[in-house]
């Protein structure tokens, strides 16, 4: 039994689509936005579709950005000859929030996972390979501790030691099964400066 109109309840459904939204938290946001005045609604739902219409990846580190080239990446004030590899970009946000990072990045978009049937092909390592073309000192292997991140990282590793580029992966510092956007800048900030040789 539906105790509520088709509208209430087609908004809760949609919202609740939402990842690490429940029912209960639909339903509260649902009648939040209910309530709210009509402008704010416009402005909320014109965001909300024009970020999912202009915001793609960028071309040099394929993070999300609504330019062509993200401002980490056009900025010549960065050391484009370090590059640090993230799954995705909230990892990024997170060492950039340190603002001791002077490097460039590298979003992969996920790890490898056999048993959720994700393998390199499936993740932007084309895209990794394909810089390490130019001029490249160090790669910085920054994916998360979990052990999805650890054969991301050997993976990489055994993709880009034979080229000659220094591979390093960040420090202990950052505990196992840690993901990168919840953990402290002081813990983040240890783990890059201790990282270690490949």
């Amino acid at each position: 039994m539906d105790y509520y109109s088709s509208q209430i309840s087609n908004l809760i459904s949609e919202l609740a689509r939402l990842p690490g939204i429940g029912t209960k938290s639909a339903q509260r946001l649902a009648f939040h936005i209910i309530n709210m005045p009509r402008e704010q609604v416009e402005k909320l739902s014109s965001a909300m579709v024009s970020a999912r219409n202009n915001i793609h990846y960028c071309k040099e580190c394929c993070t999300l950005t609504d330019d062509d080239i993200c401002p980490i990446c056009a900025s010549a004030k960065r050391d484009h000859r370090t590059i640090m590899v993230v799954e995705n970009a909230r990892d990024l946000a997170a060492y950039e929030k340190t603002g001791k990072y002077e490097g460039v990045y590298h979003v992969l978009h996920g790890a490898i996972s056999p048993m959720l049937g994700i393998g390199p092909a499936d993740i932007r390592l084309k895209e990794l390979l394909l810089r390490l073309q130019k001029d490249v000192d160090e790669v910085i292997i920054a994916t998360n501790s979990s052990l999805e991140g650890e054969a991301t990282a050997m993976y990489i590793s055994k993709l880009v030691k034979p080229t000659g580029i220094r591979v390093t992966r960040i420090a202990s510092g950052v505990p196992v099964g840690g993901d990168l956007e919840y953990i402290d800048e002081v813990t983040l900030l240890r783990a890059l400066d201790g990282r270690i040789e490949l």
